[in-house]
């Protein structure tokens, strides 16, 4: 049986749910199925609770740090029940020479702290005299050129942390286009970031305080976004689950898209998809657009759970590839928000895989946690052996 919908969206993660919200609020009459080849919507959020340690086994949060997010949290009523973790006031950690730096909050402080000698520190300065370069650079080359090599390792950080990527392949026009728009514009990436401060400065007196983002998340865990949003859908009506979506193919009104259950008419298409997942879809459209697959960065999370132990005060700690170490980082959960661990417990969870290393991602349970332990022991003062592991 064919069924008709003005659009069809296939992918019930949190893209395909937000585009569903945002047709139901703004063009109620307008027509639409969401189709999820699983039995839950959300993708890859999902959150747990174990022997009252809460964890995430997707995304662990996000930034407020631009208006949709803000006005999406406001609709779905959810902004009076998210719970945030400023990032003026939690500090971060990289593990630099086998040891935990952190990195103050502002400008000023990270030129005072001692994170990389003072006569690198004037070399970063040469930021202010050099061409902006030319190309499609990575963000290693990019980087070094700009800021000189001592301050590579915290770059790697920051996109180990970001993209749990490899800083020698992405671009930097790809993944910092604000960055890069500064070079072009101002000449110098301090330049531009100094105007721009003034600027929004001036704008935040008559608005508002300026202030940082903060790290957002829910009582319930970062599922609780993606249910909500799915509670105003009707099964069978514009939400079809277990509907593996199979082919789409152009039609003289609009488009066909079959699946395992049913085929739909629709004159708009939305793939909700990750990149390899709409790659098959996207082949069937224009032959000409890549069909192979793409390299993605996938990580796993260990979580750990400790009784009468504390955490630094912060958000965890990145570290960088030149460490050697087996994990990529570790964020302190219990720090982040209220109510992630029993009382007199703390949890945290450990990344490992990535870009560099997918084959970490293959090894045995048992040898995961083992390995992360290894990295734990050495960067943060716990008792041993923790009460919880997943």
């Amino acid at each position: 049986m064919t069924k008709y919908r003005d659009t069809i969206i296939i992918g019930a993660g949190l893209s395909g749910l937000v585009v569903a919200n945002k047709l139901s609020r703004t063009f109620p009459t307008h027509s639409f199925a969401l189709v999820e080849k699983d039995r839950t919507t959300g993708g890859v959020i999902r959150s747990f609770v174990d022997g009252g340690f809460q964890a995430e086994y997707g995304p662990h949060g996000f930034l407020d740090n631009c208006q949709e997010s803000r006005d999406l949290l406001t609709q779905t009523g959810l902004d009076k029940e998210c719970v945030k973790a400023p990032l003026s006031t939690f500090v971060r950690y990289v593990c630099i020479g086998g040891k935990l730096q952190m990195i103050p909050q502002s400008p000023l402080k990270i030129i005072k702290a001692p994170l990389i000698p003072w006569r690198d520190k004037v070399k970063v300065l040469g930021d202010l005299f050099k061409k902006p370069l030319g190309g499609e650079p990575t963000v290693a080359k990019w980087a070094d050129y700009r800021f000189g090599k001592a301050l590579l390792p915290y770059v790697d950080a920051v996109f180990t942390g970001t993209y749990a990527g490899d800083y020698n392949e992405l671009k930097i026009d790809a993944v910092m286009p604000g960055v890069r728009a500064l070079e072009k514009q101002y000449g110098s990436v301090i330049r531009g970031a100094i105007v721009k401060a003034r600027l929004a400065k001036k704008q935040a007196t008559s608005v508002k305080k300026l202030e940082m983002p903060a790290m957002t998340s829910f009582p319930g865990g970062m599922q609780r976004l993606t249910d909500k949003l799915a509670e105003s859908l009707s099964p069978g009506e514009n939400l079809f689950l277990n509907t593996q979506a199979s082919g789409v193919t152009k039609t003289a009104s609009g488009w066909q898209v079959t699946s395992s259950t049913a085929s739909f008419n629709c004159r708009n298409i939305v793939l909700a998809l990750p990149l390899n997942q709409a790659l098959p879809f996207l082949g069937m459209l224009d032959s000409s657009l890549p069909s192979t697959h793409i390299p993605e960065a996938w990580i796993a999370t260990v979580v750990f759970g400790y009784k009468n132990a504390t955490l630094p005060p912060g958000f965890g700690f990145l570290i960088p590839e030149i460490e050697k170490r087996f994990t990529l980082g570790t964020l302190f959960s219990s720090n982040m928000f209220p109510n992630r661990a029993p009382e007199g417990h703390i949890v945290f969870e450990t990344l490992v895989g990535g870009r560099r290393h997918p084959e970490r991602l293959e090894i045995a349970d048992e040898e995961l946690i083992s390995h992360c332990l290894r990295d734990i022991g050495d960067l943060l003062d716990l008792p041993d052996p923790p009460v919880y592991t997943k």
